[in-house]
């Protein structure tokens, strides 16, 4: 005998699941915590197995549940298209929304794809650039959500996650023991600041050995074991290792992820995404147990 499934229990079900917590998986899709629930546990009772095991203060998803992601975002991928090419609708806008190169991984993608799945009628443009030109794009107007790095926020902002700044260099690397320490910097990046003042303020020997105009070419540097440089430590790309100086270099400050989201007619347009962004840099990990 055929059975039929929820769509909107797995709509609730993968949205926990891309948002990070029953809380902004409600609030995402106009529903009380409760009734999210709800249909988490009747999709469990449905198949006669746990979706999620819970552990602690939070949850992960178990073997049957890491299986239903994938056929859930297929059924819902094929409803959503069901649903917008029997009642004819059609994109209504663009979003705009703007990042630095070393913040886009791993959140962003995350964000867009599912973001994509649930909104099928709106279309994210994404462009990248430093810091201080996003924020001059987005006082334009030309931009309605941007991320940004920075010690603290500018008006207007607000700051989803926190980070520590660390020295980073080449797997197994040697350059951070050399004196004078060889610095790389990225020509208008927002962290050649700390780096110098931070350097100073221990009078720490070092030298400029590589001011670059592309992240590109100073990577190639940072590979060959020429020189260090720093970042936030939870964007240090996957070919890169955190300096175990233990206390040979001077400590660096914390910097903050901030966010600015466009006010007026379009916020409301753009809140969903926002939101999502907030989830992805909040709770990176965990699912929150409610």
């Amino acid at each position: 005998m055929a059975r039929n499934l929820d769509i909107a229990a797995l709509r609730s079900f993968m949205t926990v699941a891309e948002t990070g917590g029953v809380t902004r998986a409600a609030g995402q899709l106009n529903l009380t915590q409760s009734a999210v629930s709800l249909q988490i546990k009747r999709l469990e009772e449905a198949f006669g197995r746990p979706l999620f095991e819970r552990t602690g203060r939070g949850v992960t998803l178990t073997a049957h549940g890491e299986q239903l992601v994938d056929h859930a975002r297929r059924l819902l991928a094929a409803n959503d298209e069901t649903w917008s090419r029997m009642t004819e609708a059609s994109p209504v806008g663009e979003i705009h929304l703007g990042s630095p190169d070393d913040l886009l991984n791993p959140h962003v993608p995350r964000v867009m794809a599912g973001f994509a799945r649930s909104h099928p009628q709106l279309k994210v443009r994404l462009q990248t650039a430093q810091s201080t030109p996003l924020k001059e794009r987005f006082a334009r107007g030309e931009l309605d959500v941007i991320l940004t790095t920075e010690a603290e926020p500018g008006p207007g902002g607000e700051t989803i996650a926190t980070d520590p700044l660390v020295w980073f260099g080449a797997p197994g690397g040697q350059a951070w023991r050399r004196r004078p320490l060889p610095i790389g910097t990225v020509a208008g990046c927002i962290f050649n600041r700390p780096a110098i003042e931070t350097l100073n303020a221990a009078g720490f020997d070092w030298k400029l050995e590589i001011d670059s105009v592309s992240n590109p070419a100073m990577d190639a540097s940072i590979a060959a074991d020429i020189v260090i440089r720093l970042a936030m430590r939870g964007t240090i790309p996957s070919q890169f290792e955190v300096i175990d100086h233990r206390g040979a270099l001077p400590t660096l400050p914390e910097f903050c992820v901030n966010m600015y989201v466009t006010q007026g007619q379009r916020r409301q347009l753009v809140s969903p995404l926002a939101e999502r962004l907030r989830a992805a840099y909040g709770e990176p990990e965990a699912i929150a147990a409610e």
